[in-house]
């Protein structure tokens, strides 16, 4: 036998009545959302370490070299100074190429008048006090030379020992670049 569709509804509103009463999108709003933001120690020193080993740019220069400075305004912005960041950035692999003078880079790129992209940004972090750090494993597949290497580059036997000294001495480990 079949209920009339008025009882089928009356159930139905009343088992949707003994329901929790739902959230609503305005509830969920930033402006009502008390919960803190986490952020680092103003005081802290911070140790890192990039494995950047990919020839991938973000605007215009090395994907890897880009969110490396991004972590330094990261970190500016939380009231931790360039000073109290010891940073570390390995380029190897594919990567390695973002390091060179410009008559090495155009050569490298195939390209006669190729500028170094990255020249500036690795100063800058040079600047801040970054380690900026060279494969010498991949300068020796390339036939490069040291001084086809931007200046104050630091020039390491291999990418991977290196990276895996600074993670035993402590160093945050970052990679995917």
């Amino acid at each position: 036998m079949r209920k009339p569709v008025s009882s089928l509804l009356t159930l139905l509103f009343a088992t949707a009545a003994m329901l929790p009463p739902a959230l609503h999108a305005a509830d969920a709003s930033p402006a009502t959302d008390t919960r803190p933001l986490v952020k680092v120690e103003p005081g802290g020193v911070y140790r890192v370490v990039y494995d950047i080993s990919s020839d991938k740019l973000a605007a215009g220069i090395s994907r890897g070299l880009y969110y490396a400075r991004g972590l330094y305004e990261a970190f500016g912005k939380q009231g931790v100074s360039p000073r109290q960041v010891d940073a570390h950035l390995v380029l190897h692999g594919d990567a390695a190429v973002m390091l060179l003078k410009d008559e090495t880079y155009q050569t490298s790129v195939n390209d006669p008048f190729a500028v170094n992209p990255n020249a500036k940004i690795v100063q800058d972090l040079i600047d801040l006090g970054v380690s900026v750090e060279i494969c010498h494993s991949a300068m020796k597949s390339k036939g490069w030379k040291p001084g086809d290497v931007l200046p104050n580059v630091a020039i390491v036997h291999d990418g991977y020992t290196r990276l895996i000294k600074l993670q035993n001495d402590g160093y945050a480990y970052i990679g995917g670049y």
